[in-house]
């Protein structure tokens, strides 16, 4: 019978790493193609996924049969920084799955890294990145001096500190604040509590805004939200979707930019300044770590560095 490898003529094309991974990736090739009789389009598809993971494998020097769940997120995010599609990632995603049950099956490994991680959304782009020095221009937008530039600047304070959902964000009443620990207490999806700390410098214009401008938005009526419109309700998302477009406008930002933005901005400088996953996770109201990681652009080289710095392998 044919071997699959048959129709692949470089091997050296997919792999140059040590010891015997070319082999281990042709038979499991060769098995998938008699198993199902796989198109040379198929076979050559698995084969390249497996080099993306081979090349970095080798270049952090983690062994395949050693490699756990952290290394393969790191993978995927490090191409999601290098501009790799959700759907791309999807179906590198499904490669390495079928591939760890193949080595599960003949008991080259005990465990499988790729159980538990979830597929990214298909047909939603991630969130643009946005810079320290973008996020400084577009807090520093508002107009302060008016009550609803105060109560716009507080609001998107607010939302870098925290990394609060927008729809989180309108929602929030004053009965969730304490500003005596300085956290919000938040009810997210699935009706999940969180407290999330508010930093210094959004609790001080929370503060501001709740002891003047907020008072005289309201004019002597009276509501629980934080964030009042002239009305006294809760501003909707597509309210702040449009201050969020002024403000941007305003600082000469010129990319395409939502409210996820600030929440995905939250995220990312936390981890590039070295702050732990998990407590990003936390942060987030994220149900599995997988979704932090893979939905965070987080810099190839801070990756690397952490790994280098934390895995008992780096």
């Amino acid at each position: 019978m044919m071997k699959a490898m048959s129709v692949i003529t470089d091997k050296n094309y997919f792999f140059n790493s040590e010891g015997n991974l070319e082999e281990l990736c042709d038979q499991f090739l060769d098995s998938i193609w008699m198993e199902q009789g796989l198109s040379k389009n198929t076979l050559s598809a698995y084969h390249a996924d497996l080099k993306l993971l081979s090349n970095f494998l080798a270049k952090n020097k983690i062994n395949l049969l050693n490699m756990k769940k952290s290394d393969l997120l790191a993978f995927v995010a490090s191409r999601i920084e290098d501009g790799a599609k959700p759907k791309s990632t999807a179906r590198q995603l499904s490669s390495y799955r079928r591939f760890f049950k193949y080595l599960l099956r003949e008991g080259l490994r005990s465990d499988d890294p790729t159980e538990d991680i979830d597929m990214p959304f298909i047909g939603r782009s991630l969130p643009v990145t946005l810079s320290e020095e973008n996020v400084e221009s577009l807090l520093s937008a508002p107009n302060t001096k008016d009550r609803l530039g105060h109560r716009d600047k507080t609001m998107l304070e607010l939302l870098y500190a925290t990394g609060l959902r927008v729809s989180e964000l309108v929602k929030i009443k004053q009965s969730q604040i304490n500003l005596n620990q300085g956290v919000l207490r938040i009810i997210g999806k699935g009706n999940q509590e969180r407290l999330v700390p508010i930093g210094e410098e959004a609790q001080r214009w929370v503060e501001e805004f709740i002891n003047g401008p907020r008072t005289e938005i309201l004019h002597g009526r009276k509501t629980d939200y934080l964030f009042p419109t002239f009305r006294s309700e809760s501003m909707s998302r597509q309210a702040f979707w449009h201050i969020i477009k002024r403000y941007a406008r305003k600082a000469d930002i010129h990319k395409k930019i939502s409210p996820h933005s600030l929440r995905h901005a939250f995220a990312t400088h936390l981890l590039n300044r070295g702050a732990d996953l998990r407590v990003v996770q936390m942060l987030l109201g994220h149900k599995d770590l997988s979704t932090t990681q893979i939905y965070t652009h987080i810099a190839r080289e801070r990756l690397q560095v952490l790994h280098q710095d934390h895995h008992p392998r780096g």
